[in-house]
């Protein structure tokens, strides 16, 4: 039951982040591929129907965490107050900018709410970056589970590394959603930004596995799962620029997900049975086996994700039709 709590946890915390990570890379890219007032409006329409329900995902992951282990919570909580502060804030700067940029005429206020968009989303995944960088090297933690370090710890090199191929991953997700939304200049453009950065993520996936295997890899390394999920994320890697050459969108976005999925479960993979490894010696820290999750709170958790499931497939089926410019 432990397992099944751990793997159900990384489950809904990928799904996070395909589902906004589209919504955040189209953030990030909107200032480079649409160039007028109409063309930003209508890559924030792209996302319009989607974005809060996505945003659900990552509520249901935080209670989720709390529900079934206590224990990581309070510590991830404790370990990363600061950081949770800022996302929570930038979470909130990016919906008002998304909500109320429609609601002034003025030219000014349009920009001003682009702007905090674009910055709201780039720092949101710099901090999410951050903190699963550290989260696969290691936290500092006493014997009782406690976070022991600074904010300054979380700036290390590492996890700033794994923080920039988070922005990269995600503007390449962004620009795969974008083709697949938009019919029109901004489309064009994000094609042609799209070829481009890949060979961006292409290096820093290489960077951030080879780093990661160097500081894990006696753990990594060992296990055929992990090794299975690497090989497969490259393999949607090349799955990418093959459909892209193609020019089939839906091709494209499809392997861009695979590509977040396989290389969350490489994540999970690297990490378990750890929920927060210790930055000590990697292999003490706050494991799945230090408190049974109850099983009548996992049911509930599993019937609430297939209708969360469910009600994400109706939502993308229904609004799926592209937005000319």
């Amino acid at each position: 039951m432990n397992v099944a709590a751990f793997w159900l946890l990384a489950f809904m915390l990928t799904a996070y982040v395909i589902l906004d990570g589209y919504d955040l890379g189209i953030g990030m890219i909107t200032p480079f591929v649409a160039r007028s007032d109409e063309e930003r409006l209508a890559s924030m329409r792209s996302i319009g129907p989607f974005w809060g329900g996505n945003e659900v995902w990552l509520i249901a992951t935080g209670a989720v965490l709390f529900a079934l282990f206590p224990q990581a919570y309070a510590s991830s909580f404790s370990g990363f107050y600061l950081p949770f502060m800022v996302v929570l804030w930038l979470l909130m700067f990016r919906g008002v900018s998304l909500e109320l940029r429609t609601h002034f005429p003025s030219r000014i206020w349009h920009e001003f709410w682009d702007a905090c968009f674009f910055l709201a989303s780039v720092l949101l995944v710099l901090f999410f970056g951050i903190a699963l960088g550290n989260m696969l090297r290691g936290l500092p933690l006493n014997a009782s589970g406690f976070f022991l370090g600074t904010f300054a710890f979380l700036l290390n090199p590492y996890a700033l590394m794994v923080a920039v191929f988070a922005i990269a991953a995600l503007a390449l997700h962004g620009a795969a959603f974008l083709m697949l939304r938009l019919d029109g200049p901004p489309s064009d453009r994000a094609r042609h930004a799209f070829s481009r950065m890949w060979g961006a993520v292409a290096a820093l996936y290489l960077i951030v596995t080879v780093w990661t295997l160097f500081l894990r890899g006696e753990f990594a390394g060992a296990r055929p799962f992990v090794v299975a999920m690497v090989l497969l994320s490259f393999a949607a890697l090349v799955a990418i620029h093959v459909a892209r050459s193609r020019r089939n969108d839906r091709s494209t976005f499809f392997a861009s997900a695979a590509f977040l999925a396989t290389l969350f479960a490489a994540a999970a993979g690297t990490m378990f049975p750890y929920l927060l490894p210790s930055y000590a010696n990697g292999v003490s820290g706050i494991s799945i086996y230090s408190a049974t999750p109850s099983l009548v709170t996992l049911v509930f958790t599993v019937a609430g994700l297939m209708l969360l499931t469910a009600y994400s497939a109706i939502v993308l089926r229904r609004l799926a039709a592209r937005i000319r410019v």
